[in-house]
């Protein structure tokens, strides 16, 4: 079993990459466990600061870490809220105000041009100088309802509407969302590349 630090303080993401890594081989533990502070995210890329956070964590640590930037990004808000995703409101996690800002910056665009996607950017480090990082990005295509549905999950998944699926994020089953979400599809690809990168 190989310890890995996830550079993350979000509880949202420590359940889900619990889940998604049980029969992994690799054993998570959350960067409050080295008390690891989050780090500063100055990138301009969800890739620059999954990396930034990957090198912080796997610094304080000493151990291989592995790091997720993530976010919404709405076409008609030229993707925004993207990196400012989890702080759109101003308030840093506040799931409410950040849907109710989403709502209000689309408030009478037709469903047509409410268009969305889920991205989550993955990093995975041996150390902190390592040169050539694993990076992996999934996509999770759909479109922003007009008003919130569900009590499942977290962030804007009440207000995400996934592609062939009738209804939201929020409301599938933790389980299924799981093997569907831009994180599962980013993680299985990152998956991959650990099978190749140790053929």
């Amino acid at each position: 079993m190989t310890r890995i630090v996830l550079a993350s303080s979000n509880p949202g993401k420590l359940a889900e990459f619990n889940d998604l890594l049980a029969d992994s081989g690799l054993q998570v533990e959350p960067q409050s466990a080295f008390n690891v502070p989050d780090a500063e995210e100055t990138g301009l890329t969800f890739v620059e600061n999954a990396l930034l956070k990957a090198r912080h964590a796997s610094r304080i640590s000493g151990l291989p870490a592995l790091a997720d930037d993530s976010g919404l990004c709405v076409h008609h808000l030229r993707g925004a809220p993207g990196l400012y995703s989890a702080r759109y409101s101003g308030q840093h996690g506040d799931n409410a105000a950040n849907n109710a800002r989403l709502l209000r910056e689309l408030d009478g665009v037709p469903t047509e041009q409410r268009g969305a996607f889920f991205i989550c950017v993955l990093v995975l480090l041996q150390h902190a100088d390592d040169p050539a990082p694993l990076i992996a990005e999934g996509r999770w295509h759909g479109h922003v309802l007009t008003e919130q549905r569900g009590v499942h999950g977290f962030g804007y998944d009440p207000l995400f509407l996934p592609e062939d699926e009738t209804v939201s994020a929020a409301e599938l089953p933790p389980g299924l969302k799981n093997r569907i979400s831009h994180r599962d599809r980013a993680l299985a690809l990152l998956r991959s590349q650990l099978a190749e990168a140790h053929g």
